[in-house]
């Protein structure tokens, strides 16, 4: 008797543990670009290949959509992406992006600047050094939420 309540104890703990191991569902992003743009393109790719559920959307209008999700004008990059509850500008590489989704700091989105050579969609330079700024919900300063730096050799 003993060992068939624990054989049901046992299972029953395996399935209910069992349960939290099912992989979450891939985060939609929605990427507003210039159709002719091919690092746009690039960069959508890469975060696609990085298990986001995609939704690209090529407008003439993107100072619209900028306007729209108030990102400042000297922090605008060349495409604009949306994940969950945040914007993300410009060619803002996939570890802060990562990064964003895991801690949840209270920011309304992370940009880069620009167009920086090395960038994610903008070729691989190993001595690329930009920054990635986030920018808060309040009416705090954007800070710099990820610095890139050379790699080093």
């Amino acid at each position: 008797m003993y060992r068939r309540s624990f054989i049901t104890m046992a299972a029953s703990a395996l399935a209910f543990l069992g349960g939290g191991t099912r992989a979450a569902a891939p985060a939609k992003m929605t990427v507003y670009k210039d159709p002719n743009c091919g690092c746009c393109h690039e960069w959508s790719q890469a975060m696609a290949a990085a298990g986001f559920s995609l939704d690209a959307r090529d407008t003439d209008d993107l100072s619209a959509v900028k306007a729209r999700l108030g990102v400042p004008a000297d922090l605008q990059g060349c495409h604009t992406a949306v994940v969950e509850e945040y914007y993300l500008e410009g060619h803002v590489p996939l570890e802060a992006v990562q990064r964003l989704l895991r801690e949840r700091p209270p920011v309304r989105g992370l940009a880069v600047p620009g167009m920086p050579s090395g960038s994610l969609g903008m070729g691989d330079d190993p001595q690329a050094s930009y920054d990635v700024y986030a920018i808060p919900s309040g009416t705090e300063a954007p800070y710099v939420f990820k610095e890139v730096r050379p790699r080093k050799g």
